[in-house]
């Protein structure tokens, strides 16, 4: 993911975190504040809780690919930070990606039905 479209200053993490909404699942949450871009961006995070430095960087690349498989599908001038929650060290991609449609569909912030955005996620795999 190119570094226009993400959030990395531990300032913008927190803005999201603190004044965003937030929903959860088993195996994420997300946060979303709306920003003034023509472009959303997003933001990874997975605590030390999650294990060793190869079970965060699995996890965040889980994220981060579940996410840029549909990023032309997701609202523009959002702020999205992706958390990680203990049970995503088990989780498989097919499981991961669901989750993050799962959130993204109780915000509001996909911009087609789930239909569309499954065939499209199957496509580009």
């Amino acid at each position: 993911m190119e570094k226009a479209y993400r959030l990395r200053k531990s300032e913008q993490f927190r803005k999201v975190r603190d004044e965003g909404r937030s929903w959860s699942n088993r195996w994420l949450a997300l946060c979303a504040l709306r920003n003034d871009l023509s472009y959303s961006r997003f933001g990874f995070t997975a605590s030390r809780r999650l294990g060793s430095a190869v079970a965060r960087n699995r996890a965040r690349r889980l994220m981060r690919e579940a996410v840029r498989l549909r990023r032309e599908v997701l609202a523009p001038g959002w702020d999205f930070v992706f958390i990680a929650r203990s049970p995503l060290k088990e989780a498989t991609f097919r499981e991961v990606d669901r989750a993050v449609e799962e959130l993204l569909r109780r915000a509001r912030l996909l911009l087609v039905s789930e239909e569309t955005c499954e065939q499209a996620t199957r496509d580009d795999v």
